[in-house]
């Protein structure tokens, strides 16, 4: 084996996988301490000594995996992702980049890529995106008219709640995530007792109605997305060629592929023979 196959073998291998998982709970542990002032009077040097090495790791694996796959690194939008994040963690953390430095925690978010159950995850909601648009285009079509609706009802007796249509817009929003409606509601039924029946048919068509339709539209996405077959580097067949597409994942399918076919080739030699 060459030194790149060794490299390759090594970044692939599942104990590689792991370390780089525990690389990240460290961090997250330690960027969740630096949040502490008292402990970082105490273990502040200990704690920014840990998280420069743990920078230092996340390149080095970087720079192992472009190495390892060359360009097919660059394929794999995961890739990219990983990228990114550790790219905004190398920006200076003073002058004009100061404000950067609360984007280090996004080198949590490097778990999306490197547990497979958390790529389908995320692979389903990307696949939800063209559903969930139209359930938000017709929620927020719900919302317009109701805003109309209520302001023309309820903006004489509650103008601070319905009195013009942005203000009915925000309170209408603020009752379709059933913060304090009741509390709404009651002020306007006070003026205007059968007001409820608006109210009533308002939360349960735009919040449960629509809660439900955006959980049928990701369940179902994320069902589509696992029956899609991986390959070894637990990425769905549709994402494109990985940096594993061709280990031993896609070795397998080959060979099952080339034995089919055998099995097809042996029952056509079978037929022949039994018709001569």
């Amino acid at each position: 084996m060459s030194a790149r196959q060794r490299v390759r073998t090594m970044v692939e291998a599942r104990w590689f996988q792991t370390a780089v998982v525990g690389l990240i709970l460290v961090n997250a542990v330690v960027l969740g301490l630096e949040t502490s002032p008292g402990i970082m009077e105490t273990r502040g040097r200990l704690l920014r000594t840990l998280d420069l090495g743990i920078l230092g790791l996340f390149v080095l694996e970087l720079l192992l995996r472009v190495y390892a796959h060359r360009s097919e690194f660059f394929r794999d939008p995961w890739n990219w992702f990983d990228t990114v994040i550790v790219g905004i963690a190398l920006l200076p953390a003073s002058g004009p980049f100061a404000v950067l430095r609360v984007l280090r925690v996004l080198r949590v978010l490097r778990l999306l890529s490197v547990v497979p159950s958390l790529r389908h995850v995320v692979a389903g909601l990307f696949r939800a995106l063209p559903g969930m648009m139209s359930i938000l285009f017709l929620v927020a079509l719900l919302l317009y008219v109701s805003s109309v609706m209520a302001t023309t009802l309820f903006s004489g007796s509650s103008p601070h709640y319905f009195g013009d249509l942005p203000t009915s817009l925000f309170t209408l929003f603020q009752i379709a995530t059933a913060d304090g409606w009741g509390s709404i509601a009651k002020d306007v039924m006070e003026h205007q007792p059968m007001a409820w029946t608006f109210f009533v048919a308002f939360v349960l068509v735009s919040t449960l109605v629509a809660l439900n339709l955006f959980i049928a539209v990701a369940v179902e996405a994320l069902e589509q997305d696992s029956d899609l077959p991986e390959d070894s580097g637990g990425r769905t067949a549709e994402a494109g060629p990985g940096p594993g597409g061709d280990g031993p994942g896609g070795q397998a399918q080959l060979l099952a592929e080339l034995r089919a076919l055998r099995a097809e080739v042996r029952e056509l030699r079978a037929e022949r023979q039994g018709v001569g």
